[in-house]
């Protein structure tokens, strides 16, 4: 007969296990959205908020079709908590806007980086103030290093090549700060979601059924905005193909390998390990779109690849978590596996 203490161990291998799992599946679900960037650059007559409308839009509500007999099984939970689904809704919508605005505006590299680079600030914020958790002194570090080496990539200088000009293009200092500051919005709206989508999850709804219900509002929000914008997609098969890759591959297929990690991580460790991006953007960037990074920079990819092994959950670290406060019906048993919060 197993003792206590066997279970207990058993157990903390099984949380570790999810957990690195999940982490995992955060890394290649920002692998995926890190093609995004280059893959807008092939429709360069296709507006910034058509792409996001279209990517964000039509992955959105394939979702929706994905996860519809896990949303109508959580039916009265999601319902309960409308309130939750209508703010990260809200966050999907505005998310992509803003984040194809911001590249278009101060190039791929940049615009990445500054999105994805300050949504761990974005969502620590967001876990410490509506869920007064205490930040682990394992994923300070690991944040401080990823956005350190996220911001020396940004910020050593790169030179755009290859994507035909636009007005107010990332040739001009004002466009320049405007993306940056499109690109913060868009942080702030991802860790947003992410963070509304975990709050979901940790109340008992299935990681599907709350991605479905989010992304599918968000992307029904953005089906006005595509109406608006989208013409110069059905233009050519270049722009076509380009809009249907990023709706299918990195905003579907991405979202739902996001969904499974954040099921299995906290919001802020997702948010952190999807830093990744910025690599898999700046390396795109250089050898398809022609942008030109210096020494500086790929030293601030290695460095964010480096935090990601502080950011992975390790087996003697993982743990079950606490279902987060506040939250009607929320389930008494704990999480499966550690928040990067808690």
């Amino acid at each position: 007969m197993t003792g206590r203490g066997g279970d207990s161990g058993a157990g903390r291998n099984r949380h570790a296990r999810a957990a690195r799992w999940g982490a995992l599946s955060v890394v290649g679900a920002s692998v995926l959205w890190g093609t995004t960037g280059t893959a807008a650059t092939l429709a360069p007559a296709v507006s910034p908020l058509a792409i996001g409308a279209a990517a964000m839009g039509v992955g959105g509500l394939l979702q929706a079709l994905y996860a519809g007999r896990a949303i109508a099984g959580h039916r009265l939970h999601i319902g309960a908590r409308w309130r939750l689904v209508a703010l990260g809704a809200v966050a999907v919508a505005v998310y992509p806007l803003a984040f194809y605005s911001s590249m278009r505006l101060s190039g791929v590299a940049v615009g990445t980086v500054v999105s994805i680079g300050s949504a761990p600030i974005a969502a620590a914020l967001i876990e410490r103030f509506a869920d007064r958790k205490p930040l682990t002194r394992r994923w300070t570090a690991g944040a401080l290093l990823g956005i350190s080496g996220a911001a020396l990539l940004s910020f050593s200088g790169h030179a755009p090549a290859g994507i035909p000009p636009v007005p107010g293009g990332p040739s001009s200092p004002w466009s320049t700060t405007a993306g940056i500051a499109l690109g913060l919005l868009a942080g702030g709206t991802y860790a947003l979601y992410s963070w509304a989508a975990h709050r979901l999850i940790g109340g008992g709804i299935s990681s599907r059924a709350a991605m479905g219900a989010v992304f599918g509002l968000g992307g029904l929000m953005l089906m006005p905005v595509l109406a608006l914008t989208g013409a110069p997609l059905l233009a050519s098969w270049t722009n076509f193909s380009v809009g249907a890759y990023m709706a299918v591959v990195p905003m579907f297929a991405g979202y739902v390998l996001f969904g499974w990690g954040l099921a299995r991580t906290g919001a802020s460790t997702a948010t952190s390990i999807s830093l990744l991006e910025t690599v898999v953007a700046a390396v795109l960037a250089v050898l398809v779109v022609g942008e030109r990074l210096p020494a500086p920079a790929w030293l601030g990819a290695a460095v964010v690849l480096g935090s990601l092994f502080i950011l992975t959950p390790g087996r003697e670290r993982a743990g079950p978590t606490a279902t987060p406060r506040g939250l009607p019906g929320s389930p008494k048993r704990p999480e499966p596996a550690q928040s990067g919060t808690s």
